[in-house]
């Protein structure tokens, strides 16, 4: 599908299908209900994280380092030097992403302000902790973290001088009341139509994301640009790069787009700010066309880069993202998978 056509347009190709991918899982979160039970969700996610870091790690080899390598000895002539240029772009890759993450860090949870849906039936107003004591109204608010999710509980005591035991309720959507955790002395219930509330850590997770798919457009971008000027330079090499990343955008696109459905975000604007995160690739692609072009020597170092982004996504993000709920070994077995796939896909399309 990609023959024929001008290094840019085959960019443009490349990258709209790592898009398209990204906007097909973004979509899935209309699997989500109310009903839904939070497991399926985390198997789902997870598989999907686990199969994506194995296609990340053998693209990463097979479509960017190995032909950096090669380029590098045989083209430019650097003899037994050819891994210092690919080592340099790979330690210049993975410190992009590894600042991008500095500066939007993954323990973000710790001070979230968010509304949660709480399922009771108390009239709304404020209440400090000082007010604990009355017999009409005994709670305080505690938050808890299970990995992505957020909960908000609301502690109902069963004497003034109960030590914060008893009934324990959890945030829920069943009755349309709503728990907003404004601070730590103070909790409001406010008797409201469930509705969903954009906040910090949610808009965290698409910037991230979105940030971490720059690289991703870049090497697409790079590998097409390059194609004709490099023995290793080729249309298949580049055609799997783009095939890769859009098996690993899959599950991007649902772990941006589940979240807010589950929080109350409807389904098109879940949808929307899921698939939001996958058009600066082919912004990126286009940059990393021309780039590659107007400096060909640059290619080995602009492969590494690419590939050292990727892996600090894998072993920084995707993998300790995946591994967290508890479902190490099913995201061990569907990162073997994803592997393999793209490990045959690179070996039986080698050959234009």
């Amino acid at each position: 599908m990609f023959e024929g056509f001008s290094p840019l347009t085959q960019t443009l190709f490349g990258t709209g299908l790592t898009w398209l991918v990204t906007a097909i899982g973004a979509s899935l979160c209309a699997l989500h209900t109310k009903n839904s039970k939070g497991n399926t969700h985390h198997l789902l996610l997870d598989g999907s994280l686990g199969f994506s870091a194995g296609v990340m790690l053998a693209a990463s080899f097979w479509s960017l380092l190995d032909p950096a390598i090669s380029m590098a000895k045989v083209d430019l002539d650097w003899g037994a030097a050819a891994v210092f240029p690919v080592m340099v772009g790979l330690i210049l890759g993975a410190a992009f992403v590894g600042s991008a993450s500095y500066f939007l860090p993954v323990d973000w949870l710790t001070s979230l302000p968010a509304p949660v849906v709480y399922s009771g039936n108390m009239q709304g107003r404020y209440l400090s902790k000082d007010e604990t004591s009355s017999p009409s109204f005994p709670g305080t608010c505690s938050v808890s973290h299970d990995g992505m999710e957020v909960v908000r509980k609301l502690r109902k005591k069963s004497s003034p001088n109960d030590d914060g035991g008893g009934e324990t309720v959890n945030g829920g959507t069943a009755d349309g009341y709503r728990l907003d955790v404004s601070h730590s002395n103070h909790c409001r219930l406010s008797d409201l139509t469930p509705r969903f509330a954009m906040n910090r850590r949610l808009w965290l997770l698409i910037i991230a994301v979105t940030v971490h798919n720059i690289p991703e457009g870049l090497a697409v971008g790079i590998a097409f640009g390059g194609i004709g000027h490099h023995a290793r330079s080729t249309l298949a090499n580049a055609r799997n790069l783009a095939i890769g990343i859009a098996i690993q955008n899959f599950p991007e696109g649902l772990a941006v787009s589940l979240p807010l459905n589950a929080a109350g975000c409807g389904f098109t604007k879940s949808f929307f700010l899921g698939q939001l995160s996958g058009l600066v690739e082919p912004i990126a692609g286009i940059l990393g066309c021309i780039a590659v072009q107007f400096f060909r020597r640059l290619q080995p170092y602009a492969l590494g880069f690419a590939a050292g982004a990727m892996l600090f996504v894998v072993f920084d993000d995707v993998i300790p993202e995946a591994q967290h709920r508890g479902n190490g070994r099913w995201t061990s077995i569907w990162a073997i998978v994803g592997f393999i796939v793209m490990m045959v896909l690179d070996v039986v399309t080698a050959v234009d």
